[in-house]
Parts: structure tokens; sequence; C-alpha cells
């Protein structure tokens, strides 16, 4: 299992591995972290034995940013070339998360700002304690709302109008807000966090598991290609779907009235 330094890394052996950011600084990014973040969404996309991965943070807060002294004190005075290997940097880490066939769930406490409130975009399904606050700040440190693929993410989220303006404003918007817009899925109190965020993985994991990851490429690729594009991309899909086991042992529970037991070869 991949063994990062910047936060830690937690496999419970039934599919789920666990991210979660524990830093100074309400879990705040440095350098390091996007890096093994990056390397550890590319290394848990190549273990078939994964099916989920729940990204969190601990102390009661999910993600402050980027580390005032280790990227904003550093970049600040950087030349245009160092800035763009960063950003080429933050953005490789969303497009591995988003690559991975795995179900990326955040489990949200506390502020998640800046490139935290990117992180927990860029995830598949978003719970957040009645605590949670998001923040897409970029105009407040003087930055426009393209980082980290935000400004394509979030409009497509929560339309256009909310997007224009969490991203104009750099507006913090709380947990029942954001489910109102649909931003986040579900909103547990502070101390069902955990176990609404296991639920989810719970039934998650009862999901066929080649279904699900086809599911997910479809999800993403409906922002990319048209209409009839997408039809022959998932026609193919539901075909190969179809010649997979559990497609006929959702049949056979189906038929005895019993619950499917996915995933089984």
């Amino acid at each position: 299992m991949f063994a990062p330094r910047h936060f830690r890394c937690e496999a419970n052996g039934d599919g789920v591995v666990t991210f979660t950011l524990d830093a100074p600084h309400k879990n705040a990014l440095t350098i390091g972290t996007y890096e093994e973040l990056r390397d550890g969404f590319r290394a848990v996309a190549l273990d078939e034995r994964l099916r989920v991965v729940v990204l969190t943070g601990a102390n009661r807060n999910f993600c402050s940013g980027g580390h005032v002294k280790d990227i904003i004190g550093r970049l600040v005075n950087a030349g245009a070339e160092e800035l763009r290997q960063f950003n080429e940097l933050t953005m490789s880490t969303v497009q591995a998360m988003r690559a991975a066939p795995q179900i990326i769930v955040a489990a949200i406490d506390g502020v998640a700002v800046g490139g935290g409130a990117a992180l927990a975009l860029a995830t598949d399904l978003r719970v957040a304690s009645d605590r949670a606050r998001l923040g897409f700040v970029f105009p407040k440190v003087g930055l426009c709302a393209g980082d980290m693929g935000v400004s394509w993410l979030l409009p497509r989220l929560v339309g256009h109008g909310r997007a224009a303006e969490l991203l104009l404003l750099g507006s913090f918007i709380d947990a029942r807000d954001a489910l109102a817009i649909g931003l986040v899925n579900v909103v547990a109190s502070e101390p069902e966090l955990r176990q609404r965020t296991d639920a989810l993985v719970e039934q998650l994991l009862q999901t066929p598991p080649e279904a699900t990851k086809r599911t997910k490429i479809l999800l993403n690729d409906t922002w990319v290609r048209g209409f009839d594009e997408h039809a022959a991309a998932e026609m193919t899909a539901q075909v190969e779907c179809m010649q997979e086991p559990d497609f006929q042992e959702g049949y056979a529970a189906f038929t005895a009235k019993r619950v499917p037991r996915f995933g089984k070869r």
C-alpha cells in the first residue's frame, strides 16, 4: 500500500482506503502534500482490489488550502516557469482523482477553503458535517478561479449562476446551502459525519464493481462529448457490463428474491 509522509493512508481490507489530511494550520496543503496526493491517487487507480477512496481531514477540519509560507510565500515572488510548474502539479492532482476508476468520497468537517475546496469538488460524492463551510476564496488573494479545474467543475455541478456567485465573490457557503444547490450530497451532524460517510461507502460497495467504474467514466465524459458520441460509448459500456458475472448475479438474485452478491468471481 502507498505510504505517504504528508497525510495518512489507511486501507481497511474491504476495498476501501482513506486519505486523511493531518497537518498544522487546519490541514494546510504543501508542495509535498500535492505531490503525494497525486501519486496516491495514481497508485490507487492501479489497484483493482480498491473500490472506494475516502478523502477527509483530521482535527475537525477538511483543509484550509495552500500553506501560507510553503506555497503562497514561496510563489508570490516566483518566476513564470516556477508558477507554471506549481499549477501543473495542482492540476495533475485533480486529474489523477478524476481519472481513478474508484469512487472518491469526501468527508468534510470544518473548513474546506481554496485548494481544499477544490479537492472536495474533484471528488465524486461529498458528505459534510453541519458545521462545514466551503469557500472558493481565490479573489480574496488576488487570483482568478481558474485553479485546479474549479471553473470547469463547479458550473457543471451547481449551475452557471451559482458558480459565478461563489467564484466571483469568493464567498463562503455553509453545509445546508451547499446541500440545497447540489454542492454536497449529504449533511450530517458533526458526531455522525463518519457514520454517514461509512453508510454511503457501504452502499457503494454493494454495487457491481465493473459497472460502477464504467458509470464514473460515463458521467465524466458527458462533459466533453456530444450526445451521439456519448451514446456510442454508453452502448459499448453496457454491452461490456452485460458480459460480466455481475449481470448474471443481478438476474439470479432478482429471480430468487435475495440480495445480490456483486464482485464475486
